[in-house]
C-alpha cells in the first residue's frame, strides 16, 4: 500500500464527535483527508478546526446522505486517489412520528447510498469501514441478560415490521442493525472492487475536538454523562459498555489499513457501569463530591448485567483500551470547563 501521503480519505460526518476524532487521527498520520458536512456553516465550522492542515483536508458539503448520486462530487477529483472511505455520518431526528419514515428508511438508504455511490465514483477505494452501532448487537428483548457476553457474533434481531412500531429507543436500535445488515448482503450480493469492515461502538466518551460549545446540544454518549451531575441517585446501568473517541477514531483508521480487518464486524469496547463511573468521578475531581450521587460505592453489578468483549478489535486492529476513569476524567474537565464558559 502506497504512504499515507499518497493516499486520500473521505470521512463522513466531519463535524460529529467521533468523525472529528476520526479526521484528526488521519491527518496525525500523514493522510490527505477529504471530510463530509451537511451545511456550509458546518463546512466553515470543521474547516476552523482543522486549518493547520488546510493543504491536506478539505470538505464537500452533501445535505442528503441518502442518494448515492449527491456523493460524486466528493469522491472525484482528488489530487491523491481517494483509497478509503469512512462512513461515520448517519441520519438522525430529534422527534420521531414515524419510525419507518424517519428512522428505519434514512439508515438503510443512508449505508447503502455510500456504498452504491464508491462502487459508481470510487474506483480507487480499496476499502470502506462504516460505523455501526453496539446496537445492532445487543438484543432488547433479553434485557439485562446477565452472563451473557456480548461480541461480534450477536445481532440485534429486531425486524424491520417489529421496529416498525417499537417504541422510539427500540426502532433506532433496530435502524443501527437493519442498516447494517444491509451492507453486508450488499457486500455478498454486489460485484465490487472493495472491502467492507464495521465498527461497533457503545457509548463513546472522551473530549471534544475544539471543545465544547453549547451544553444544550450535546451527543448522545456525552449528555449520559451530563445528567448524573445533580442528579439524585445512580442510574441503572442500561447500556454496559463504553470506549473513549480517541480509541474508537483509531480503530477506523486501522479497520481502514490492516489488510485483515476486510470483512469483520469489531465491537471496540469495555466494560461499564454507572456505579463505577461515580466512584472514579468522585476520587478524581473534587468539586464533583457533592455534585453527583454516592450511590453504593464499590459495588460490583458484573452479575446482574450483561458484559461486552472487545477482544477481536484487540487482535486484528491493535486496540489499545483506555480505562473507563481515565476517558470520565477527560469528559468531565471538559464539561466543567465549558460550565464555567457558558453558563
Amino acid at each position: 500500500m502506497a504512504s499515507p501521503s499518497e493516499q486520500t480519505l473521505l470521512i463522513t460526518g466531519a463535524n460529529g464527535f467521533l468523525a472529528g476524532h476520526v479526521i484528526k487521527e488521519a491527518l496525525e498520520q500523514g493522510y490527505n483527508v477529504r471530510g463530509t458536512v451537511r451545511s456550509p456553516e458546518s463546512a466553515k465550522m470543521v474547516g476552523d478546526l482543522f486549518a493547520e492542515y488546510a493543504e491536506r483536508f478539505s470538505v464537500f458539503i452533501i445535505r442528503d446522505l441518502t442518494r448515492k448520486e449527491n456523493y460524486e462530487t466528493a469522491l472525484i477529483g482528488a489530487s491523491k486517489p481517494i483509497t478509503g472511505v469512512l462512513s461515520v455520518a448517519a441520519p438522525f431526528t430529534l422527534k420521531v412520528e414515524d419510525n419507518c419514515r424517519q428512522l428505519l428508511d434514512p439508515a438503510i438508504q443512508c449505508a447503502m447510498a455510500m456504498l452504491e455511490a464508491v462502487n459508481l465514483y470510487g474506483p480507487s477505494v480499496q476499502r470502506v469501514v462504516a460505523t455501526s452501532s453496539f446496537t445492532a448487537i445487543i438484543d432488547l428483548s433479553k434485557g439485562f441478560r446477565p452472563g451473557h457476553v456480548y461480541s461480534e457474533e450477536d445481532w440485534n434481531p429486531m425486524t424491520y415490521a417489529e421496529a416498525a412500531n417499537a417504541d422510539v429507543v427500540s426502532a433506532y436500535c433496530a435502524s443501527k442493525a437493519l442498516a447494517e445488515k444491509a451492507i453486508w448482503d450488499w457486500m455478498e450480493r454486489e460485484e465490487h472492487a472493495f472491502s467492507l469492515a464495521t465498527i461497533n461502538p457503545p457509548l463513546i466518551f472522551g473530549p471534544h475536538i475544539g471543545g465544547i460549545t453549547d451544553l444544550k446540544h450535546l451527543n448522545e454518549s456525552t449528555a449520559v454523562l451530563w445528567s448524573l451531575l445533580d442528579a439524585k441517585e445512580v442510574p441503572p446501568t442500561d447500556f454496559a459498555g463504553f470506549v473513549d473517541v480517541r480509541v474508537a477514531a483509531k480503530a477506523h483508521i486501522e479497520a481502514y489499513k490492516r489488510p485483515e480487518a476486510g470483512g469483520h464486524r469489531f465491537l471496540v469496547a469495555s466494560p461499564f457501569n454507572y456505579q463505577a463511573a461515580v466512584d472514579a468521578l468522585r476520587e478524581d475531581i473534587p468539586e464533583l463530591v457533592n455534585r453527583i450521587p454516592e450511590g453504593t460505592k464499590g459495588i460490583n453489578i458484573s452479575d446482574t448485567v450483561y458484559s461486552v468483549s472487545g477482544k477481536k478489535a484487540e487482535r486484528i486492529l491493535g486496540t489499545n483500551y483506555m480505562p473507563l476513569r481515565e476517558s470520565l476524567r477527560d469528559s468531565f474537565l471538559e464539561l466543567l470547563e465549558a460550565e464555567r464558559k457558558l453558563v
